[in-house]
């Protein structure tokens, strides 16, 4: 599992990188030789939407985003248990029809292309899909451990997984 969240991490990180190459380059070409990279706009853009959905998988998964844990904290082990998959249950009831969209969304792309280089949308869309499924599939695996470790959770005093604030 270790190596799976390793490439996910990977694949969002390349394409942050991607985003910010594009992005640097185009800039720094403009203001030398007043000349832009085609389609560098719709590139990234179509770049950010594929980052986050990589990015939300890694979230749902890790159960890490970026949180306000008031009343968690205040809980007790089997309360922390109870919130961490109540939100778990809401994550995944929310990101499994977006993910199911995302696929009738590149269904429904046809040749749609970016505007310079004709390049074809449907291949961005394509791989922001994976990364909404994967995001599916992290979400009910964090699902699946957390319940398996209820046992657990109120001896380390903690749930497996929530980093907290």
């Amino acid at each position: 599992m270790h190596r799976f969240l390793s490439a996910v991490e990977t694949t969002a990180a390349v394409f942050l990188l991607l985003i910010a190459l594009l992005t640097a380059s185009n800039v720094l070409l403009r203001d030398l030789f007043s000349i832009q990279i085609p389609d560098w706009f719709d590139g990234t853009k179509l770049l950010q939407g594929v980052a986050l959905f990589w990015g939300i998988a890694l979230a749902s998964y890790r159960g890490s985003h970026i949180c306000v844990d008031v009343v968690w904290e205040q809980l007790r082990a089997p309360g922390r248990r109870l919130m961490d998959l109540f939100a778990t249950v809401v994550t995944l009831a929310f990101l499994a029809p977006l993910a199911w969209m995302v696929w009738v969304k590149v269904g429904r792309t046809g040749t749609q292309a970016t505007m310079d280089l004709r390049l074809p949308m449907t291949n961005f869309y394509a791989v922001a899909a994976v990364g909404a499924s994967v995001a599916v599939v992290l979400a009910a695996w964090r699902l699946v451990e957390l319940w398996r470790d209820h046992g657990r959770a109120g001896q380390s005093g903690m749930v497996k997984g929530h980093d907290g604030p």
